[in-house]
């Protein structure tokens, strides 16, 4: 397939995805069906679209991930022919219009393919050390809480991925501005800048729709 001329960084919707040729319908949301005895009373209709904090994750064509848009910004490509449907939210929400519907989102693809351009370093986020360490402490092996320096600021370490390691609150504080030569600990790892497209997503989600992680590499997983 012919390359789009385009470029867009990873972060970004592609151009145009925010500025549609046609309005977008008003849009409600109803949840799935679901059953009730004759006595229930009816639920009140949900006035607004639950835009909010909900984000959708955009494939390329190729099922490259690109970014987590808004809902909104979602539905604007769907609506518009950019963009197909994935995979639907988990709880089956729909959202409705005064001419059709289109099913909430969690995962949308690109009909036609953009390309986009390769930044080699992954910005260092805590979301994205996480994911890296796969929310385990680096020194117990324990679920990780916070992110610490293997050679301690204080002592000339840096904020760099090769300095920083999820880490417990329980190791965090045992640990405080010591080297781990000072202590005898090992590292279960070697802490090393993540590579690939996918981290760049993952450095700016913290979290993760469960039906995102098949198009995040294994890491994410």
């Amino acid at each position: 397939m012919t390359p789009l001329v385009s470029e867009v960084p990873p972060t970004t919707a592609p151009r145009g995805a925010s500025d549609p040729p046609d309005p977008v319908p008003e849009l409600t949301v109803a949840p799935p069906p679901s059953v009730s005895s004759p006595d229930d009373s009816p639920a009140p209709p949900t006035s607004s679209p639950p835009w909010g904090r909900r984000r959708v994750l955009l494939l390329n064509a190729t099922f490259e991930p690109l970014t987590a848009l808004p809902l909104r910004r979602a539905i604007v490509l769907l609506v518009c022919g950019k963009a197909e449907v994935v995979h639907g939210d988990a709880a089956g929400l729909v959202l409705h219009s005064a001419t059709g519907s289109v099913d909430v989102p969690s995962v949308i693809r690109l009909r036609a393919y953009v390309r986009v351009p390769y930044r080699a370093r992954v910005p260092l986020t805590r979301a994205a050390l996480m994911h890296r360490d796969r929310f385990r402490c680096a020194y117990c092996g324990g679920r990780a809480e916070t992110i610490d320096h293997v050679v301690p600021r204080s002592r000339g370490g840096t904020h760099t991925w090769e300095n920083c390691v999820a880490c417990c609150a329980r190791c965090n504080h045992k640990k405080a501005d010591k080297l781990l030569a000072e202590l005898g600990w090992p590292l279960r790892t070697m802490p090393t800048a993540p590579r690939g497209r996918h981290w760049r997503l993952l450095a700016s989600v913290v979290d993760a729709d469960p039906l995102w992680l098949p198009y995040l590499g294994e890491s994410a997983a």
